[in-house]
């Protein structure tokens, strides 16, 4: 059997990780909104139309933030349009996903979903075919304590108390074509400026996220960044990155090695940043919101298929990938990534949260289920808090056809406020089970608290609402912990989660 070591101190820090690295996102898109978190008559839905099943799966993961409404919906969306009576509210065709939206889900129900699903609101204004002035009408409708057209507006539709956003995007993908309103890096970043100046006028205590590259394979990133961050720099407090990965080869070790291009690409950008605040002799340090994130690559052909048979339908049936065991692996080494950049990475929104690559899935009038990537998501967002530790970690190492020197072994580790220790490890093998000898002496008397292990025998393993379990998490050996000194075996191709906690 092979082994991997890793060392762990409790001075070799990280940064604090602020909970919002387990966000998510709800979009405007397919039957993420309605049929998703939001189905009157339902069986399962409360007085106001929300899924209660679904809710109870939120919470489970402890989704802290919410981005919403879009995505590239937003770039066509007027926001007043989802405000008032429902009766009265426009029926507009959405260019983005060729559909129809009925607005009968608004701003004010998804501020009441997002109470019951305990999150924060994290609100996108549409800087496509709008601009400042409708972002600034909204921050006062939504934050403004009264005595003026848009926030008595929002007293008349039902909501005395400010709604409280203090997370906004804004825009969506903005260097996109494919994006409505698309802009230059220039033209963004101006725009970008003056849109964060008249919302924090409006309401100082905000925070704000510039558009990034919609991805780095953009033949503009890099540049868009510079650009559009010596605009703006000033004024916003995050820059947006949006990743996501495939396996359409069905090339195993190298779908399981894509985390190391993430790696990348978050250094990337944070020297970029550092470089416009060192240009501009600044103090702060604009930090990175990885607003979307996942894998996406199974629901492509269907989407097409759909959307051709079906254009201008409303909640189509469209970007529901269905995950499979390799794809939890990949997320599990993804959130893995974000930790280890937790000192800069302090947003991150899983996209989406129910039915559009998601990992929640749903039949309309029907069950609620949790797809594989649902458990590595849920098991960071529950034990990973506190203090983020940069481990030494030795692990033999594989090629594939894009990496080399692949480690077996992905892992990091959490140092809670209880002086409790959880280790986060993915063995990438596909041949072997690997012992993982690690060193805690550091920490004092620690004891074993549990080892939750999720494994298949077939990488291509899915859940199903016939079979929800078929891929779950279940109790993994455990080990050994002896002198502060741990000893474990990791099965191959396996997500497992260490808690040791404080004696």
């Amino acid at each position: 059997m092979k082994k991997a070591s890793l060392i762990l101190d409790r001075d070799y820090q990280i940064g604090r990780i602020d909970p919002r690295i387990y966000g998510s996102f709800v979009e405007h898109l397919g039957r993420c909104v309605y049929g998703g978190i939001y189905e009157p008559g339902h069986p399962r839905a409360d007085a106001q139309g929300f899924r209660q099943d679904v809710l109870a799966l939120v919470r489970q993961i402890g989704v802290p933030v919410v981005r919403y409404p879009g995505g590239n919906f937003v770039s066509g969306f007027q926001w007043e349009d989802s405000i008032g009576p429902k009766e009265r509210r426009p029926r507009r065709l959405d260019l983005a996903w060729s559909t129809t939206e009925s607005n009968e889900f608004g701003l004010h129900e998804f501020i009441d979903w997002c109470k019951k699903a305990g999150a924060a609101p994290m609100y996108a204004v549409n800087l496509g075919t709008r601009g400042a002035d409708a972002a600034r009408n909204i921050v006062e409708y939504a934050n403004h304590p009264g005595g003026t057209y848009w926030s008595d507006l929002r007293k008349k539709n039902g909501a005395q108390e400010p709604l409280n956003i203090k997370l906004w995007c804004l825009g969506n993908e903005m260097d996109g074509p494919w994006q409505m309103g698309s802009k230059t890096a220039y033209e963004y970043g101006r725009l970008a400026n003056e849109t964060a100046k008249m919302m924090k006028w409006v309401d100082p205590s905000i925070e704000v996220v510039a558009c990034g590259s919609s991805s780095l394979s953009m033949p503009t990133f890099g540049d868009w960044e510079l650009t559009m961050l010596n605009e703006c720099y000033d004024n916003v407090d995050y820059v947006s990155l949006h990743r996501y990965y495939g396996n359409p080869t069905n090339d195993t070790p190298g779908f399981l090695a894509r985390s190391m291009d993430l790696d990348e690409f978050i250094q990337t950008v944070v020297c970029i940043c550092d470089s416009v605040k060192g240009k501009k002799h600044a103090k702060k340090a604009v930090n990175l919101s990885f607003d979307e994130w996942n894998v996406w690559y199974h629901s492509n052909q269907q989407t097409d298929e759909v959307t051709r048979a079906n254009k201008w339908g409303q909640a189509l049936p469209i970007l529901e990938d269905v995950y499979n065991f390799e794809d939890a692996l990949l997320v599990g080494s993804m959130l893995i990534t974000f930790l280890r950049h937790a000192d800069r990475v302090k947003v991150a929104c899983l996209a989406q949260l129910v039915n559009v690559i998601a990992p929640i899935m749903t039949r309309t009038g029907g069950g609620a289920w949790a797809q594989t990537i649902f458990y590595p998501y849920m098991h960071v967002s529950n034990f990973a808090r506190g203090t983020a530790l940069r481990p030494q970690v030795c692990s033999p190492a594989y090629d594939c056809a894009d990496y080399t020197d692949v480690p077996y072994i992905d892992a990091t580790a959490a140092l809670d406020d209880d002086g409790s220790v959880t280790i986060f490890a993915v063995n990438r093998s596909m041949e072997e089970d690997i012992l993982l000898e690690a060193d805690l002496r550091a920490f004092g008397e620690l004891r074993m608290g549990g080892h939750i292990l999720l494994h298949h025998d077939d990488v291509k393993a899915v859940n199903s609402e016939e079979n929800p379990q078929n891929v779950a998490p279940v109790q993994g050996e455990g080990g050994t912990l002896e002198g502060g000194r741990l000893s474990v075996r990791l099965p191959k191709l396996s997500w497992n989660v260490l808690r040791l906690r404080h004696v």
